[in-house]
Protein backbone atom coordinates (compact mmCIF):
# COMPACT_ATOMS: atom_id res chain seq x y z
CA UNK A 1 0.00 0.00 0.00
CA UNK A 2 2.63 2.19 0.93
CA UNK A 3 5.76 3.22 -0.74
CA UNK A 4 5.66 0.93 -3.55
CA UNK A 5 6.08 4.07 -6.09
CA UNK A 6 9.04 3.77 -8.20
CA UNK A 7 11.37 6.91 -8.53
CA UNK A 8 13.92 8.40 -10.71
CA UNK A 9 17.02 10.97 -10.25
CA UNK A 10 15.90 14.59 -12.19
CA UNK A 11 18.06 13.67 -15.21
CA UNK A 12 16.08 10.63 -15.85
CA UNK A 13 18.92 7.81 -16.30
CA UNK A 14 18.76 5.54 -13.02
CA UNK A 15 15.14 4.26 -11.62
CA UNK A 16 14.52 2.82 -8.23
CA UNK A 17 11.73 0.82 -6.42
CA UNK A 18 11.56 -0.64 -3.10
CA UNK A 19 11.02 -4.51 -3.51
CA UNK A 20 10.92 -6.29 -0.12
CA UNK A 21 14.35 -6.01 2.04
CA UNK A 22 15.56 -4.31 -1.48
CA UNK A 23 16.18 -1.05 -3.38
CA UNK A 24 16.69 -1.80 -7.03
CA UNK A 25 18.36 0.45 -9.20
CA UNK A 26 17.87 0.40 -13.02
CA UNK A 27 19.56 2.53 -15.84
CA UNK A 28 19.21 4.47 -18.55
CA UNK A 29 15.16 3.24 -18.22
CA UNK A 30 16.17 -0.81 -19.06
CA UNK A 31 13.69 -2.88 -16.64
CA UNK A 32 15.15 -6.40 -17.81
CA UNK A 33 18.32 -6.26 -15.63
CA UNK A 34 18.74 -4.67 -12.09
CA UNK A 35 22.20 -2.67 -12.63
CA UNK A 36 22.37 -2.43 -8.52
CA UNK A 37 20.88 -3.29 -5.15
CA UNK A 38 20.84 -1.72 -2.12
CA UNK A 39 20.09 -4.46 0.90
CA UNK A 40 19.25 -3.84 4.29
CA UNK A 41 16.99 -5.86 6.57
CA UNK A 42 13.26 -4.27 6.95
CA UNK A 43 14.42 -1.09 4.57
CA UNK A 44 11.00 0.78 4.58
CA UNK A 45 11.42 3.89 2.95
CA UNK A 46 14.20 5.74 0.40
CA UNK A 47 14.04 9.20 -1.36
CA UNK A 48 16.91 9.74 -4.01
CA UNK A 49 18.54 13.04 -3.77
CA UNK A 50 18.19 15.98 -6.67
CA UNK A 51 20.30 17.29 -8.78
CA UNK A 52 23.16 15.96 -10.89
CA UNK A 53 25.66 12.72 -10.81
CA UNK A 54 26.90 11.51 -8.22
CA UNK A 55 23.33 10.42 -6.79
CA UNK A 56 23.07 9.84 -3.13
CA UNK A 57 20.05 7.70 -1.39
CA UNK A 58 18.62 8.37 1.81
CA UNK A 59 17.13 4.93 3.36
CA UNK A 60 14.84 4.45 6.65
CA UNK A 61 14.93 1.54 9.07
CA UNK A 62 12.41 1.34 11.29
CA UNK A 63 13.24 0.36 14.48
CA UNK A 64 12.49 -3.20 16.38
CA UNK A 65 12.82 -5.08 19.57
CA UNK A 66 13.97 -2.02 22.03
CA UNK A 67 16.92 -1.06 18.89
CA UNK A 68 16.11 2.40 17.36
CA UNK A 69 14.84 3.19 13.87
CA UNK A 70 17.80 4.77 11.44
CA UNK A 71 18.68 6.80 8.35
CA UNK A 72 21.20 6.15 6.05
CA UNK A 73 22.89 8.07 3.17
CA UNK A 74 24.40 6.52 0.01
CA UNK A 75 26.63 7.23 -2.72
CA UNK A 76 24.67 5.55 -5.60
CA UNK A 77 26.70 2.71 -6.40
CA UNK A 78 28.86 2.87 -3.31
CA UNK A 79 26.14 0.17 -1.56
CA UNK A 80 28.75 -2.84 0.04
CA UNK A 81 31.27 -2.86 2.49
CA UNK A 82 31.01 -1.75 6.35
CA UNK A 83 31.86 2.45 5.41
CA UNK A 84 29.95 2.30 2.33
CA UNK A 85 27.22 4.45 4.19
CA UNK A 86 28.25 8.30 3.95
CA UNK A 87 26.21 9.13 7.22
CA UNK A 88 23.82 7.51 9.95
CA UNK A 89 21.14 8.85 12.14
CA UNK A 90 19.88 6.70 14.55
CA UNK A 91 16.61 7.67 16.52
CA UNK A 92 14.31 6.45 18.98
CA UNK A 93 9.84 7.47 18.29
CA UNK A 94 9.84 6.74 14.91
CA UNK A 95 6.80 4.95 13.16
CA UNK A 96 7.24 6.74 9.90
CA UNK A 97 9.32 9.14 8.52
CA UNK A 98 9.80 12.13 5.70
CA UNK A 99 13.24 12.87 4.16
CA UNK A 100 13.60 15.95 2.71
CA UNK A 101 16.68 16.64 0.57
CA UNK A 102 18.33 20.00 0.08
CA UNK A 103 18.52 21.60 -3.55
CA UNK A 104 22.55 20.96 -3.53
CA UNK A 105 22.34 17.36 -1.88
CA UNK A 106 24.54 18.02 0.54
CA UNK A 107 21.88 17.11 4.06
CA UNK A 108 18.82 15.76 4.90
CA UNK A 109 16.27 16.41 7.38
CA UNK A 110 14.33 13.52 8.95
CA UNK A 111 10.91 14.28 10.56
CA UNK A 112 10.37 11.34 12.79
CA UNK A 113 6.58 10.78 13.69
CA UNK A 114 4.89 8.39 15.91
CA UNK A 115 1.24 7.51 15.43
CA UNK A 116 0.43 7.67 19.69
CA UNK A 117 1.42 10.12 21.77
CA UNK A 118 2.27 8.45 24.82
CA UNK A 119 2.44 11.44 26.98
CA UNK A 120 -0.98 12.52 25.97
CA UNK A 121 -0.33 15.96 24.56
CA UNK A 122 -1.65 15.19 21.36
CA UNK A 123 -4.08 13.12 19.38
CA UNK A 124 -1.94 13.43 16.31
CA UNK A 125 1.26 11.41 17.48
CA UNK A 126 4.81 13.15 18.93
CA UNK A 127 7.38 14.34 15.77
CA UNK A 128 11.12 15.50 16.26
CA UNK A 129 13.65 16.86 13.34
CA UNK A 130 16.67 15.57 12.48
CA UNK A 131 19.19 16.99 10.38
CA UNK A 132 21.65 14.47 8.75
CA UNK A 133 24.63 15.98 6.28
CA UNK A 134 26.15 13.80 3.70
CA UNK A 135 29.69 14.89 5.62
CA UNK A 136 28.51 12.41 8.38
CA UNK A 137 27.61 15.28 10.61
CA UNK A 138 23.81 14.69 12.37
CA UNK A 139 22.02 16.57 15.16
CA UNK A 140 18.84 16.87 16.59
CA UNK A 141 16.97 20.39 15.87
CA UNK A 142 15.94 21.79 19.30
CA UNK A 143 12.23 23.35 18.36
CA UNK A 144 11.96 25.43 21.76
CA UNK A 145 7.72 25.34 21.38
CA UNK A 146 6.41 21.70 21.83
CA UNK A 147 3.55 20.25 19.75
CA UNK A 148 3.10 18.87 16.74
CA UNK A 149 5.65 19.93 13.05
CA UNK A 150 3.74 21.21 10.40
CA UNK A 151 5.72 21.63 7.75
CA UNK A 152 9.94 22.00 7.12
CA UNK A 153 11.36 23.56 4.25
CA UNK A 154 14.71 24.28 2.75
CA UNK A 155 15.97 27.46 1.31
CA UNK A 156 16.91 27.30 -2.32
CA UNK A 157 20.38 28.03 -1.31
CA UNK A 158 20.40 24.92 0.30
CA UNK A 159 22.05 26.95 3.53
CA UNK A 160 19.21 27.43 5.83
CA UNK A 161 15.79 25.73 6.66
CA UNK A 162 12.38 27.21 8.17
CA UNK A 163 10.20 25.00 10.25
CA UNK A 164 6.78 25.73 11.56
CA UNK A 165 6.03 24.04 14.74
CA UNK A 166 4.03 23.78 18.48
CA UNK A 167 0.53 24.24 19.57
CA UNK A 168 -1.11 27.11 17.98
CA UNK A 169 -0.32 29.72 17.61
CA UNK A 170 2.34 28.32 15.91
CA UNK A 171 6.52 29.16 16.18
CA UNK A 172 8.03 29.43 12.57
CA UNK A 173 11.92 29.52 12.73
CA UNK A 174 14.57 29.69 10.73
CA UNK A 175 17.97 27.58 11.27
CA UNK A 176 21.01 27.56 9.40
CA UNK A 177 23.20 23.86 8.98
CA UNK A 178 24.32 24.01 12.69
CA UNK A 179 20.69 23.72 13.70
CA UNK A 180 21.10 27.34 15.11
CA UNK A 181 17.98 29.40 15.35
CA UNK A 182 18.82 32.41 13.10
CA UNK A 183 15.62 34.44 13.29
CA UNK A 184 12.23 33.53 14.55
CA UNK A 185 9.08 34.71 13.75
CA UNK A 186 7.16 34.54 16.62
CA UNK A 187 3.43 32.94 16.62
CA UNK A 188 0.66 32.96 14.54
CA UNK A 189 -2.05 31.45 13.12
CA UNK A 190 0.27 29.35 10.48
CA UNK A 191 0.84 25.51 9.35
CA UNK A 192 2.97 26.04 6.13
CA UNK A 193 5.97 27.92 4.91
CA UNK A 194 6.88 28.33 1.11
CA UNK A 195 10.12 29.88 -0.07
CA UNK A 196 10.22 31.47 -3.08
CA UNK A 197 12.38 29.53 -5.99
CA UNK A 198 15.04 32.51 -5.73
CA UNK A 199 15.63 31.85 -1.88
CA UNK A 200 14.93 35.40 -1.39
CA UNK A 201 11.45 35.61 0.03
CA UNK A 202 9.45 33.20 2.66
CA UNK A 203 5.26 33.07 2.91
CA UNK A 204 4.11 31.86 6.18
CA UNK A 205 0.42 30.85 5.47
CA UNK A 206 -2.65 29.45 7.85
CA UNK A 207 -4.69 26.93 5.28
CA UNK A 208 -7.21 23.75 5.98
CA UNK A 209 -9.19 25.20 8.95
CA UNK A 210 -7.21 28.25 9.50
CA UNK A 211 -8.14 31.23 7.92
CA UNK A 212 -5.62 31.87 4.63
CA UNK A 213 -4.04 34.94 6.72
CA UNK A 214 -0.47 35.10 4.73
CA UNK A 215 2.77 36.45 5.84
CA UNK A 216 5.03 37.41 2.91
CA UNK A 217 8.98 38.05 4.43
CA UNK A 218 12.13 39.45 2.79
CA UNK A 219 14.48 36.93 4.55
CA UNK A 220 17.37 39.13 3.57
CA UNK A 221 16.58 41.59 5.91
CA UNK A 222 14.05 40.13 7.84
CA UNK A 223 11.33 42.81 7.16
CA UNK A 224 7.78 41.51 6.96
CA UNK A 225 6.25 42.89 2.83
CA UNK A 226 2.62 42.01 3.23
CA UNK A 227 0.08 40.12 4.84
CA UNK A 228 -2.48 39.51 2.43
CA UNK A 229 -5.62 36.34 3.14
CA UNK A 230 -6.85 34.11 0.96
CA UNK A 231 -9.58 32.24 2.54
CA UNK A 232 -10.51 28.71 1.87
CA UNK A 233 -7.47 27.80 -0.08
CA UNK A 234 -6.77 24.30 -1.07
CA UNK A 235 -3.49 25.06 -3.41
CA UNK A 236 -0.88 27.44 -3.24
CA UNK A 237 2.39 28.15 -5.41
CA UNK A 238 5.00 30.16 -6.43
CA UNK A 239 5.73 31.11 -10.01
CA UNK A 240 8.81 30.39 -11.51
CA UNK A 241 9.54 34.25 -11.40
CA UNK A 242 9.45 34.43 -8.32
CA UNK A 243 6.92 37.45 -8.34
CA UNK A 244 3.96 35.86 -8.40
CA UNK A 245 2.28 33.51 -6.42
CA UNK A 246 -1.21 31.84 -7.10
CA UNK A 247 -3.66 30.37 -4.52
CA UNK A 248 -6.89 28.06 -5.48
CA UNK A 249 -9.84 26.03 -4.00
CA UNK A 250 -10.16 22.81 -5.92
CA UNK A 251 -12.56 20.22 -5.16
CA UNK A 252 -12.64 17.31 -4.61
CA UNK A 253 -11.27 19.24 -1.13
CA UNK A 254 -14.17 22.13 -1.34
CA UNK A 255 -16.79 21.43 -3.69
CA UNK A 256 -17.58 25.18 -3.04
CA UNK A 257 -16.39 29.01 -4.16
CA UNK A 258 -14.14 27.27 -6.91
CA UNK A 259 -11.18 28.98 -8.25
CA UNK A 260 -7.79 30.66 -8.17
CA UNK A 261 -6.11 33.90 -7.78
CA UNK A 262 -2.83 35.34 -9.03
CA UNK A 263 -1.38 37.47 -6.37
CA UNK A 264 1.73 40.19 -6.45
CA UNK A 265 3.65 39.27 -3.45
CA UNK A 266 3.35 42.31 -2.21
CA UNK A 267 -0.28 41.79 -1.50
CA UNK A 268 -1.97 42.33 -4.46
CA UNK A 269 -4.42 40.43 -6.39
CA UNK A 270 -3.97 40.89 -10.26
CA UNK A 271 -6.06 37.97 -11.50
CA UNK A 272 -9.05 36.07 -10.36
CA UNK A 273 -11.33 33.16 -11.35
CA UNK A 274 -14.27 32.02 -10.37
CA UNK A 275 -15.67 28.49 -11.70
CA UNK A 276 -19.90 28.07 -11.76
CA UNK A 277 -21.53 27.39 -8.82
CA UNK A 278 -22.04 24.20 -10.93
CA UNK A 279 -18.91 23.19 -11.84
CA UNK A 280 -15.44 22.12 -10.02
CA UNK A 281 -11.72 23.30 -10.29
CA UNK A 282 -9.55 20.26 -9.81
CA UNK A 283 -6.13 21.09 -10.53
CA UNK A 284 -4.33 24.82 -11.22
CA UNK A 285 -0.68 24.39 -11.80
CA UNK A 286 2.24 27.13 -13.16
CA UNK A 287 3.75 26.66 -16.60
CA UNK A 288 7.36 25.14 -15.98
CA UNK A 289 10.32 26.60 -16.64
CA UNK A 290 13.86 26.07 -16.24
CA UNK A 291 16.23 27.01 -13.49
CA UNK A 292 17.91 30.53 -14.34
CA UNK A 293 15.44 31.55 -16.76
CA UNK A 294 14.31 34.34 -14.48
CA UNK A 295 16.67 36.61 -12.56
CA UNK A 296 16.11 37.65 -8.94
CA UNK A 297 14.63 41.01 -8.75
CA UNK A 298 15.14 43.38 -6.01
CA UNK A 299 12.58 43.23 -3.56
CA UNK A 300 9.61 45.71 -3.21
CA UNK A 301 7.79 46.82 -0.38
CA UNK A 302 4.85 49.34 -2.61
CA UNK A 303 1.90 47.56 -3.28
CA UNK A 304 1.98 46.91 -7.34
CA UNK A 305 -1.15 48.29 -8.91
CA UNK A 306 -4.48 46.08 -9.61
CA UNK A 307 -7.15 46.21 -11.82
CA UNK A 308 -9.39 43.70 -9.96
CA UNK A 309 -11.27 45.14 -7.17
CA UNK A 310 -10.09 44.40 -3.56
CA UNK A 311 -12.61 42.37 -1.54
CA UNK A 312 -12.95 43.74 1.50
CA UNK A 313 -12.72 40.57 4.07
CA UNK A 314 -15.96 40.15 5.95
CA UNK A 315 -15.27 40.98 9.96
CA UNK A 316 -17.04 38.34 12.14
CA UNK A 317 -17.96 39.69 15.24
CA UNK A 318 -17.16 37.65 18.23
CA UNK A 319 -20.71 35.99 19.99
CA UNK A 320 -22.26 38.15 22.57
CA UNK A 321 -24.42 36.43 25.27
CA UNK A 322 -27.51 39.10 26.03
CA UNK A 323 -26.71 39.95 29.25
CA UNK A 324 -22.85 41.32 28.01
CA UNK A 325 -24.72 43.08 25.18
CA UNK A 326 -25.03 46.36 25.66
CA UNK A 327 -21.68 46.89 28.45
CA UNK A 328 -18.47 47.77 26.36
CA UNK A 329 -16.11 45.21 25.13
CA UNK A 330 -12.86 44.04 26.71
CA UNK A 331 -10.43 42.71 25.06
CA UNK A 332 -8.81 38.97 25.75
CA UNK A 333 -6.83 37.30 24.68
CA UNK A 334 -6.35 33.12 24.54
CA UNK A 335 -3.01 32.79 24.03
CA UNK A 336 0.06 35.38 24.73
CA UNK A 337 1.38 36.31 21.13
CA UNK A 338 5.59 36.23 20.94
CA UNK A 339 6.95 38.97 18.34
CA UNK A 340 9.68 37.62 15.50
CA UNK A 341 13.29 38.32 16.93
CA UNK A 342 16.38 38.13 15.51
CA UNK A 343 18.29 35.09 16.97
CA UNK A 344 21.54 36.14 15.40
CA UNK A 345 24.37 36.59 18.01
CA UNK A 346 25.14 40.24 17.83
CA UNK A 347 28.54 41.04 17.26
CA UNK A 348 30.52 41.03 20.61
CA UNK A 349 27.63 38.83 21.67
CA UNK A 350 27.12 35.07 22.53
CA UNK A 351 24.15 33.09 20.84
CA UNK A 352 20.85 33.06 22.92
CA UNK A 353 21.48 31.22 25.92
CA UNK A 354 19.21 28.02 26.79
CA UNK A 355 16.34 27.69 29.53
CA UNK A 356 19.02 25.70 31.31
CA UNK A 357 21.52 27.51 30.66
CA UNK A 358 20.04 30.86 32.11
CA UNK A 359 18.90 28.76 35.18
CA UNK A 360 22.57 27.57 35.65
CA UNK A 361 23.51 31.32 35.47
CA UNK A 362 21.21 32.82 37.80
CA UNK A 363 22.13 29.93 40.75
CA UNK A 364 25.77 31.21 40.22
CA UNK A 365 24.97 34.65 40.42
CA UNK A 366 22.89 33.80 43.59
CA UNK A 367 26.18 32.41 44.91
CA UNK A 368 27.91 35.46 44.22
CA UNK A 369 25.88 37.71 45.88
CA UNK A 370 25.77 35.07 49.27
CA UNK A 371 29.48 34.71 49.00
CA UNK A 372 29.81 38.76 48.78
CA UNK A 373 27.18 39.66 51.97
CA UNK A 374 28.86 36.37 53.62
CA UNK A 375 32.57 38.52 53.41
CA UNK A 376 30.37 42.42 54.29
CA UNK A 377 29.29 40.28 57.64
CA UNK A 378 32.70 39.13 58.39
CA UNK A 379 34.28 42.66 57.69
CA UNK A 380 31.50 45.08 58.03
CA UNK A 381 33.73 48.69 57.91
CA UNK A 382 34.32 47.17 54.07
CA UNK A 383 30.91 46.62 54.29
CA UNK A 384 29.29 49.38 51.21
CA UNK A 385 26.87 51.77 53.09
CA UNK A 386 22.74 50.56 52.41
CA UNK A 387 21.03 52.91 50.62
CA UNK A 388 17.98 54.64 52.35
CA UNK A 389 14.99 52.58 52.27
CA UNK A 390 12.05 54.62 51.10
CA UNK A 391 9.91 51.57 50.31
CA UNK A 392 7.28 49.83 51.74
CA UNK A 393 7.87 46.36 53.06
CA UNK A 394 5.69 44.51 50.43
CA UNK A 395 7.06 46.31 47.70
CA UNK A 396 8.39 43.63 45.07
CA UNK A 397 11.72 42.91 45.48
CA UNK A 398 13.43 40.83 42.57
CA UNK A 399 15.82 38.52 44.83
CA UNK A 400 16.62 35.17 42.99
CA UNK A 401 17.93 31.82 45.88
CA UNK A 402 18.91 30.26 43.60
CA UNK A 403 16.25 27.49 44.48
CA UNK A 404 13.80 27.12 41.93
CA UNK A 405 11.10 25.81 44.46
CA UNK A 406 11.40 29.20 46.81
CA UNK A 407 11.61 31.02 43.93
CA UNK A 408 8.35 30.15 42.89
CA UNK A 409 6.61 30.15 46.29
CA UNK A 410 7.86 34.08 46.79
CA UNK A 411 6.63 34.81 42.99
CA UNK A 412 3.15 33.26 44.44
CA UNK A 413 3.16 35.25 47.67
CA UNK A 414 3.92 38.52 45.94
CA UNK A 415 0.91 37.80 43.41
CA UNK A 416 -1.12 37.17 46.57
CA UNK A 417 -0.01 40.67 47.98
CA UNK A 418 -0.43 42.58 44.53
CA UNK A 419 -4.12 41.23 44.86
CA UNK A 420 -4.75 42.21 48.25
CA UNK A 421 -3.39 45.73 47.47
CA UNK A 422 -6.22 45.82 44.57
CA UNK A 423 -8.96 45.04 46.83
CA UNK A 424 -8.18 47.54 49.60
CA UNK A 425 -8.37 50.14 46.66
CA UNK A 426 -11.85 48.80 45.27
CA UNK A 427 -12.53 49.28 49.20
CA UNK A 428 -11.35 52.73 49.30
CA UNK A 429 -13.28 53.61 46.38
CA UNK A 430 -16.44 52.85 48.18
CA UNK A 431 -17.12 49.35 46.17
CA UNK A 432 -19.01 46.25 48.19
CA UNK A 433 -16.52 43.37 48.46
CA UNK A 434 -17.64 39.79 48.99
CA UNK A 435 -16.98 37.89 51.86
CA UNK A 436 -14.13 35.45 50.16
CA UNK A 437 -12.18 39.07 49.40
CA UNK A 438 -12.07 40.28 53.04
CA UNK A 439 -10.91 36.95 53.89
CA UNK A 440 -8.46 37.43 51.74
CA UNK A 441 -7.56 41.18 53.09
CA UNK A 442 -7.16 39.51 56.87
CA UNK A 443 -4.52 37.04 55.32
CA UNK A 444 -2.15 39.57 54.49
CA UNK A 445 0.18 39.94 57.58
CA UNK A 446 0.48 36.36 57.68
CA UNK A 447 1.56 36.27 53.76
CA UNK A 448 4.12 39.70 54.64
CA UNK A 449 5.21 37.44 57.61
CA UNK A 450 6.04 33.94 55.14
CA UNK A 451 7.18 36.19 52.38
CA UNK A 452 9.70 38.25 55.08
CA UNK A 453 10.85 34.44 56.48
CA UNK A 454 11.27 32.96 52.73
CA UNK A 455 13.38 36.38 51.79
CA UNK A 456 15.33 36.12 55.02
CA UNK A 457 16.42 32.36 54.23
CA UNK A 458 17.84 33.35 50.99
Amino acid sequence: MQNWCPSWSEDETICARNVNNEVHFFENNNFNTIANKLHLQKINDFVLSPGPQPYKVAVYVPGSKGAPSFVRLYQYPNFDGPHAALANKSFFKADKVTMLWNKKATAVLVIASTDVDKTGASYYGEQTLHYIAVNGESAVVQLPKNGPIYDVVWNSSSTEFCAVYGFMPAKATIFNLKCDPVFDFGTGPRNAAYYSPHGHILVLAGFGNLRGQMEVWDVKNYKLISKPVASDSTYFAWCPDGEHILTATCAPRLRVNNGYKIWHYTGSVLHKHDVPSNAELWQVSWQPFLDGIFPAKTITYQAVPSDVPSEEPKVATAYRPPALRNKPITNSKLHEEEPPQNMKPQAGNDKPLSKTALKNQRKHEAKKAAKQEARNEKSPDLAPTPAPQSTPRNTISQSTSGDPEVDKKIKNLKKKLKAIEQLKEQAAAGKQLEKNQLEKIQKEKALLQELEDLELGI
